[in-house]
């Protein structure tokens, strides 16, 4: 299979989050988070990744969409629950679309939103009736998304792995959001995913995205699957730890991925977002990342050539 992003072999990215470091500026009168939103796009260009988010600086991934959707006022869920009239991180994303040619766009999941909310209204009798209704809100953030110039949406759903929400439900909900855009959806999945690989793998994703490090079990359950056309965002430096691990380490984890997974059709990053870490370890993390990529790259084609 063809490389995500052209001519370019074992492209990396991000999670998506980054530590949030407003500055005093001209603009932040206006937008007081604008800065630490140039700031995230300008450090992942200079740590050398190829597929950059806008560093999810405005608040947590429940937080920043229920905020702004019709029918959730702060985690209570008040009434149906709509599309919202404005743009939610369009805005953020378009930015830094015009600063890098490839970017991430990222919503947070139907299931894991829906789970993060507190039910005050006789509007859903439960988590299940109140999905698809997020998935439908969603769907219409998605396709201003899709129209940045985004390389691809990813969906965050760390509630799958932990068997609270129904996996149908979410299949369904995430349709109703990857059928609304015509660029690659990644779904990006949160701790043991072993035990959900099928399902995952039936989702309708272009992309599936994992913890490798703290989870390692995660890269075995990749092992003998039909993975088809999709690509795999592979995790290979850990986000839960401000520890910086070896470039020995990470690169052991590359090539176990490589071996399991082929180097077409992996893009490494970190975990999961950065964004509880300290600005300098964050930006330690994704320069450990692209230089050991950058290694493994060279090494490939030296096997190429010695063929």
């Amino acid at each position: 299979m063809k490389p995500f992003i052209p001519d370019i072999i074992l492209p990396t990215t991000v999670v998506g989050s980054y530590p949030s470091q407003p500055k005093r500026t001209l603009k932040s009168l206006f937008d007081p988070m604008h800065s630490a939103v140039a700031e995230a796009v300008f450090l992942q260009k200079k740590a050398g990744i190829t597929v950059i988010s806008d560093g999810q600086v405005r608040g947590d991934m429940i937080g920043v969409f229920a905020s702004r959707l019709p029918g959730i006022r702060g985690s209570d869920v008040i009434g149906r629950v709509m599309p919202s009239d404005q743009a939610i991180t369009i805005k953020d994303t378009a930015y830094a679309a015009r600063q890098h040619p490839y970017v991430k766009a990222i919503i947070t999941g139907p299931s894991t939103l829906a789970y993060g909310l507190r039910l005050k209204t006789p509007q859903y009798r439960n988590k299940d009736e109140l999905i698809p209704d997020i998935a439908a809100s969603l769907a219409v953030e998605a396709r201003g998304l899709a129209k940045t110039g985004a390389v691809m949406l990813q969906i965050d759903e760390p509630i799958l792995s932990t068997g609270a929400a129904d996996i149908d439900i979410a299949k369904k909900a995430i349709a109703t959001i990857a059928k609304s855009v015509s660029i690659p959806v990644c779904l990006h999945a949160c701790g043991n995913i072993a035990h959900i690989i099928d399902d995952l793998l039936a989702m309708p994703i272009n992309i599936l995205d994992f913890e490798g490090c703290v989870n390692p079990e995660n890269l075995a359950s990749f092992s003998g699957k039909d993975l088809k056309d999709r690509y795999i965002g592979y995790g290979i430096v850990d986000s839960s730890s401000p520890v910086l691990e070896s470039a020995d380490d990470v690169r052991q984890r590359l090539w176990s991925g490589i071996d399991i997974l082929g180097p077409e059709r992996i893009l490494p990053d970190p975990d999961c977002g950065l964004r509880m870490h300290t600005p300098e370890s964050a930006y330690a993390k994704l320069t450990r990342l692209t230089g050991v990529v950058a290694e493994v790259r060279q090494e490939l084609g030296e096997r190429v050539e010695n063929l």
